[in-house]
């Protein structure tokens, strides 16, 4: 599969645990498991979209400790992955500079453990047989409401085997991934 992938991992807007709106803090954690995630699965560009100016710097200073510091010769292949990072204030932006490098059809897909529409997996690989796509990932409690009411599609909640279902977003990123871009052994 040759048509372009993006990851976007949204701070803001985000909802808590008691539905209000929020912006979330960036974790080490996600951003180094999901940049390798994404390079394994050949995605092009990793987008952490949060609109605190303090968070931005904090991952701009994690990306030059694995580009230009101590962690570029300790680690290339961390570096490797986590170069697909882009760090933007919003989901517009990301997605105004993911249309500008894969082209205008460009189209994200939204994901929520809480959703109980969307297209299932099958359908959302047709898709990006034919568009490039932007799978959307929320942090906290999942992406705010306003989102899901642009219009954009949304894609089915990963299931496990009971009702419990709060993976971390870094699990449903690689979960997702794996779905639509791995191959069968």
């Amino acid at each position: 599969m040759s048509t372009p992938v993006a990851v976007a991992l949204v701070h803001y807007p985000i909802v808590d645990r008691r539905g209000d709106t929020v912006s979330t803090a960036v974790t080490n954690l996600d951003l180094h498991d999901i940049a390798r995630t994404a390079r394994t699965y050949g995605v092009d560009r990793f987008y952490v979209i949060t609109p605190v100016v303090e968070q931005q710097t904090l991952v701009r200073r994690i990306l030059a400790h694995w580009h230009e510091g101590h962690g570029a010769a300790y680690n290339p292949h961390r570096g490797e992955a986590l170069s697909l990072i882009r760090v933007v204030a919003s989901l517009d932006e990301a997605l105004a500079d993911w249309r500008s490098f894969a082209g205008p059809t460009a189209e994200p897909v939204l994901t929520g453990a809480s959703r109980t529409d969307g297209i299932g997996v099958d359908a959302c690989r047709a898709l990006l047989d034919k568009i490039p796509l932007m799978l959307v990932f929320g942090t906290g409690w999942g992406l705010a409401p306003e989102l899901f009411e642009c219009g954009w599609k949304v894609l089915e909640p990963i299931r496990g085997r009971g009702v419990y279902n709060h993976l971390p977003v870094r699990a449903a990123a690689a979960i997702i991934l794996d779905r639509l871009l791995g191959t069968s052994a």
